[in-house]
């Protein structure tokens, strides 16, 4: 990897990273938009490795901030953690698969990410033995995160998942004005 390559990448994770803790900081816990993240680092690298370095290494490294300077946040190291490590890179890689060409496939590769991740990220809170080991747990940890159940979470909710759709069209829109460009430049 050439010096402007570990350049943009270690921007782009300090980028994450930022946004991650500010947001941790307004209290605004679902509003990152990691599936967006995901998808659109997935597809706009050739380099298949580095966005699994930029996403899941930001979500390390935030981790480890939390457990450093705000110890009420420090994530526990089960399960759970685990498997929102493995849901990320779920999405990245399903990201890899998204043509970034083909942008307009962004909102059906980030609503699917978001799913994924969900899904992952609460298989392993179940894992993690929060709701016993029980069909009855299991059935109780997916419920409960549903936040359309839970009148304080509905609104996070929604955010979270405007804000995935959002960046998706803003990022992949950039990309495509991007490629547009170059096309024209190479023309002239």
């Amino acid at each position: 990897m050439n010096k402007k390559k570990i350049a943009l990448i270690a921007g782009l994770i300090i980028a994450v990273v930022a946004v991650r803790l500010l947001f941790n900081e307004m209290k605004w816990f679902n509003l990152m938009p990691i599936a967006a993240l995901g998808i659109f680092f997935g597809s706009a690298f050739q380099n298949k490795r580095s966005p699994f370095i930029i996403l899941i290494g930001a979500m390390i490294l935030t981790d480890v901030c939390f457990t450093m300077f705000m110890p009420q946040m420090a994530p526990n190291l089960n399960w759970a953690l685990l498997l929102k490590y493995v849901g990320v890179g779920l999405v990245v890689l399903m990201g890899t698969k998204l043509d970034p060409e083909k942008w307009t496939r962004a909102l059906g590769f980030t609503l699917g990410g978001t799913l994924v991740f969900w899904m992952v990220s609460n298989l392993g809170v179940f894992a993690a033995g929060y709701y016993g080991y029980s069909w009855a747990g299991f059935v109780e940890c997916y419920l409960m995160a549903i936040p359309f159940y839970q009148a304080e979470g509905s609104q996070l909710f929604l955010n979270a998942f405007t804000s995935n759709l959002a960046f998706s069209a803003i990022a992949f829109g950039v990309y495509k004005l991007s490629l547009l460009r170059k096309l024209q430049l190479a023309r002239a």
